[in-house]
């Protein structure tokens, strides 16, 4: 995790006054240009800047899923204002390219030399990250996902290493969110938190973690996406998020992330809609071997009935079909065919799935045919 994690409503102020302390001159702002046109990268560089004296380069190429493109040109506008830190503002895109950019600056070398567990050697660039999204937790975790358009293919980047200096969770920037982000990246967060509760690293710490996660997601995702001007739920959806992160950032992942990556990089699509679409398939192919996880997950957030509680498959089942009204409840699409996905493409992207490294905690084993039949039945 990072060393200094700001946490509610109004923290943003706070990280001017730690990034001077710490004796920062000049950050290299990495965003959107979507965010660009909403006026907070005005607002955070005007603060930075008249408030605390730090110089700002923005650098504003991120696309929703990064790419290498992205990042060395990142890199290169780094190199060329000789900036002393790298700040990220946004989602997981954001957080991810500017991983990879604070990554490059001080290793040298391609994005892909980096793909795996822990193969950097050297720190990276200090890195301030400021979340306004609740659901990918890039902003606190070792986890840097960047795609490389020539194959298409998402490469994850494991190492903690990558892991920012500074995250900012202010619920404040995450009000203008609409309804669509908020209800994907909500979705991210709670696939995160299930894949870490039934990872195969999963311990009593993750475990605590990613249930109080659930809860929080269950409880106020729905209200988010209805109100965005609700600031109780999405203070709650910050604090979830955050905890899903500590929960994957140590148990990892599973079999729902190794396919979504595949979607993302194939037809670029929003990573937490592709996650919310997979999450009850795999669930359904993992149940043999995580029944009593699963049916734990049901009891403890009252997903099922009491007449259900002493059969263990059948909480597991209901909790699995609570998954699939939830995605309905805040809007995501019913199948992978309503996303454009063909069926032509199922064995490419269940080939390159089956070498993610997310694969390695999940909890039962799966060969490239068994990920190209989930696919079929997601569609």
């Amino acid at each position: 995790m990072p060393p200094l994690n700001l946490q509610g409503r109004g923290c943003l102020k706070r990280l001017g006054t730690k990034l001077k302390e710490m004796g920062f001159k000049k950050a290299l702002l990495v965003t959107d240009k979507v965010l660009r046109t909403t006026g907070l990268v005005d607002k955070v560089t005007g603060m930075l800047e008249y408030g605390y004296g730090i110089d700002t380069i923005i650098y504003d190429g991120t696309q929703p899923n990064p790419t290498t493109t992205n990042v060395y040109d990142g890199v290169k506008l780094l190199q060329k204002h000789e900036c002393d830190l790298v700040i990220s503002l946004g989602g997981g895109s954001p957080h991810d390219c500017a991983k990879a950019i604070a990554l490059i600056a001080t290793n040298g070398g391609r994005v892909c030399n980096f793909e795996g567990m822990d193969k950097v050697r050297k720190a990276a660039m200090p890195l301030a990250a400021i979340n306004t999204t609740a659901g990918t937790a890039s902003e606190m975790t070792r986890f840097c996902i960047i795609t490389n358009p020539k194959n298409h293919v998402k490469m994850a980047l494991v190492d903690h290493h990558v892991t920012p200096m500074i995250s900012v969770n202010d619920p404040e920037l995450m009000t203008g969110m609409p309804k669509g982000l908020t209800a994907a990246t909500g979705m991210d967060a709670l696939t995160h938190a299930m894949e870490a509760y039934v990872s195969t690293q999963a311990t009593p710490i993750t475990d605590a973690c990613a249930s109080k996660a659930i809860e929080l997601i269950v409880n106020y995702l729905p209200r988010a996406v209805d109100n965005g001007e609700d600031m109780e739920a999405r203070e709650m959806m910050a604090y979830a998020e955050f905890l899903a992160g500590m929960a994957f950032n140590n148990a990892g992942l599973g079999l729902v992330h190794a396919m979504a990556h595949q979607l993302g990089g194939f037809y670029d699509l929003p990573h937490g809609v592709c996650n919310a679409v997979l999450l009850p398939h795999v669930s359904a192919y993992n149940m043999p071997v995580i029944e009593d996880r699963l049916a734990a997950i049901g009891r403890h957030k009252g997903i099922v009935a009491d007449t259900d509680l002493n059969n263990p498959r059948q909480c597991a089942i209901k909790t699995i079909e609570s998954i699939v009204r939830l995605n309905m409840q805040v809007g995501i699409p019913a199948n992978l065919s309503e996303l454009g996905v063909l069926e032509k493409d199922l064995a490419e992207m269940a080939a390159n799935a089956i070498k993610d490294s997310c694969i390695s905690t999940n909890p039962r084993e799966v060969d490239q045919q068994a990920i190209e039949r989930i696919f079929k039945a997601a569609l």
